[in-house]
């Protein structure tokens, strides 16, 4: 379907489908094809060509989106594929998006005028495409789930929310230095334009791709630091966001939820309220929490929750299943889920079982909107609240069972400075012979805090590592407040690793899984109350308390809930059971030590601790184990492209 309607001439269009093959038309396909499809798509992306004609690429399986030329999705149904036009202008939204067809076509000035913020402001999670005339904006969602990716050549520009896919157009490698700073930072806007491959540009949080005939490059839409909003002025908004976020999945698709900690069974009781939800809880004994008493308790209370435990067993604990790593899905980076999956399998067995396959609500991310955690005391620091900075890390202290003065010597370094020169001082300490291991909550508060397995790289690696920081320090336009920064490279990593399960569910089971504290408006909402506000010890999530207090949503026993689960015992577990498995990862054939990003003896030193029951450093392990899994994938990846025969015989 044409975007113009011929000289002089202005035509509406609207297209909630997506057409198949490389052009704008063509028969629908049969259900043989679309099956095949499938199983060659690796994972959803979409992607697309500014430029000439002359690309002599197509995504393997892709459909052509309608009114956008050289625009592709892999995997994404059609009802999650929405276009709209005018002329020349074109807004297209992929994903889970909350604007029905009238709205789309009402920001079309808004398109026009190159508004762009405006158009992420909808419920939902999804990835934005506006055209205006020859100007072209392609914006991603604020916590990663939809990243954006670029290069170029002499004849245009590749775009694509899949790092791997650009990759493979010439088969470049991982770049090693970016997978460091992955591994021993775990803050994904660290380098900022750097993806892990080198040719390959990123899209930093907060910003958006924008493509003219001048040229290429990312242009912020988002503000580093929200102006501060008052806990109680705030609720209302945040309990407006998140109904309309949960609400958006709730269509006429089956609906599940985890039903656990606050965070999932606020979003489960949220979906009660628009019909039946089937309601989950993990309870592996080994676990020893209160989880599975507050969901039963809840589901007995509020109408609509079918409830349904999920019993542990030898094999649902961290680690497993990594002997056959062709189980796993192929994901755009390394995935957390990959070393929990067969917990995550487990819990999604049992939804399967009871209803066609449908939206899953989980509550990832509710701690880093909901919560902050205690190194807000830098900030407090540096703007001289001394008094406030005293009264909260007293009460920190309590519940840590240490001092208030510990607390606050740990945050003192970081009050000291800012951003780019934290980075400095790592990259100093990079350069510096590896420190003997202590548990990161001992070691004093970071902007970008220098994990365990910054310790395990070789010297030539962390020099590297070092030097990338110190140019990413002449570059970086972060926020003042530690906090700000920190809250959204969380959300960011959370929103990726969330991506690498949706994957697994939708190649294991055909389930959606939803995470609605991702959204957009969900996180602005939250992110604009203070970090210690939404932090302040005297309270479990005070936020989302004064949120649902009195709503008629929650039952007053959940929001009087100070509890949290943990998985601990399950890692520990898995680290003892699979030690034999994680020694064959990490050790001689180990793709992360061919490359220097990890060495042996570290790594079987902290292995042993674990076999043991010491304290080790589980955080470092799970990222290495999950980035050695994704490079043994990524060898036998299947196709991301195929070859455009209109172009090859041309």
């Amino acid at each position: 379907m044409s975007a113009t309607a011929g000289p002089g001439t202005r035509r509406r269009w609207a297209c909630p489908f997506l057409c198949w093959g490389t052009g704008t038309g063509g028969p629908a396909p049969s259900p043989f094809d679309a099956q095949r499809r499938r199983e060659e798509a690796p994972m959803r992306w979409s992607a697309g060509w500014y430029g000439g004609t002359g690309h002599d690429r197509l995504p393997a399986g892709g459909r052509a989106v309608c009114g956008l030329d050289s625009t592709w999705t892999v995997g994404w149904p059609g009802a999650r594929v929405r276009a709209v036009g005018e002329g020349p202008v074109a807004l297209v939204v992929i994903g889970e998006c909350g604007a029905d067809k009238d709205q789309l076509e009402r920001a079309l000035p808004v398109v026009r005028a190159q508004g762009w913020r405006a158009l992420t402001r909808w419920p939902g999670s999804y990835l934005t495409i506006a055209r205006s005339g020859e100007t072209l904006a392609v914006i991603g969602d604020l916590a990663g789930q939809h990243p954006v990716y670029w290069r170029t050549d002499g004849a245009g520009t590749w775009w694509s929310t899949s790092a791997s896919a650009l990759a493979a157009l010439d088969g470049a490698p991982a770049d090693p230095t970016a997978l460091a700073a992955r591994l021993a930072l775990a803050q994904p806007d660290v380098l900022g334009q750097w993806s892990l491959f080198r040719p390959v540009s990123r899209v930093p949080t907060g910003h958006l791709l924008l493509i003219t005939p001048q040229g290429v490059g990312t242009v912020r839409y988002e503000p580093v630091e929200y102006e501060p909003v008052d806990l109680r002025d705030a609720a209302p908004t945040v309990r407006a966001a998140l109904t309309e976020a949960v609400g958006v999945r709730c269509d006429s698709r089956p609906v599940s939820a985890d039903l656990a900690g606050l965070d999932s069974t606020t979003l489960a009781c949220l979906a009660a309220q628009r019909g039946p939800v089937t309601a989950v809880t993990f309870a592996d004994a080994r676990l020893r929490d209160d989880d599975l008493a507050y969901a039963v308790r809840t589901a007995a209370t509020v109408p609509g929750l079918a409830h349904r435990t999920v019993p542990g067993s030898p094999d649902t604990v961290y680690y497993a299943g990594l002997e056959d790593l062709s189980a796993l899905p192929v994901t755009d980076a390394p995935n957390a889920y990959a070393v929990t999956a067969s917990i995550k399998r487990t819990v999604l067995d049992t939804v399967a079982a009871r209803r066609p396959a449908g939206v899953h609500l989980t509550g990832s991310a509710g701690d880093a909107v909901l919560s902050a955690p205690s190194s807000y005391l830098a900030d407090l620091l540096r703007e001289r609240q001394h008094r406030r900075a005293w009264q909260h890390a007293q009460a920190h202290a309590r519940l840590r069972h240490t001092s208030a003065l510990t607390l606050l010597r740990r945050a003192r370094p970081a009050a000291r400075t800012g951003l780019a020169g934290a980075w400095r001082l790592t990259a100093a300490e990079l350069r510096r012979p590896p420190r003997p291991w202590v548990p990161q909550a001992e070691r004093p508060v970071a902007w970008t805090p220098l994990l365990a397995t910054a310790d395990w790289m070789s010297p030539d690696v962390r020099d590297r590592l070092a030097s990338a920081l110190d140019v990413a320090a002449e570059l970086t336009d972060g926020p003042a407040r530690l906090a700000a920064w920190a809250d959204h490279q969380d959300l960011v990593r959370v929103g990726a690793d969330t991506t690498g399960w949706r994957d697994m569910a939708l190649a294991g089971h055909g389930i959606e899984v939803a995470a609605p504290f991702l959204d957009n408006e969900v996180i602005r909402a939250c992110l604009a109350v203070p970090a210690d506000q939404r932090g302040a010890p005297g309270r479990y999530k005070p936020l989302l308390g004064e949120a649902f207090a009195h709503a008629g949503v929650l039952p007053s026993f959940v929001l009087a809930r100070v509890t949290k689960g943990g998985f601990n015992a399950l890692a520990y577990a898995g680290l003892r059971e699979h030690a034999a498995v994680l020694r064959d990862l990490l050790g001689p054939s180990s793709r992360l030590a061919a490359a220097g990003l990890v060495t042996e003896a570290p790594v079987a030193a902290m292995l042993q601790r674990a076999a043991l029951g010491q304290p080790t450093a589980q955080g470092a392990l799970h990222l290495a184990v999950a980035a050695e899994v994704w490079l043994r994938q990524m060898e036998t990846a299947p196709a991301w492209w195929e070859v455009n025969s209109h172009v090859a015989t041309a």
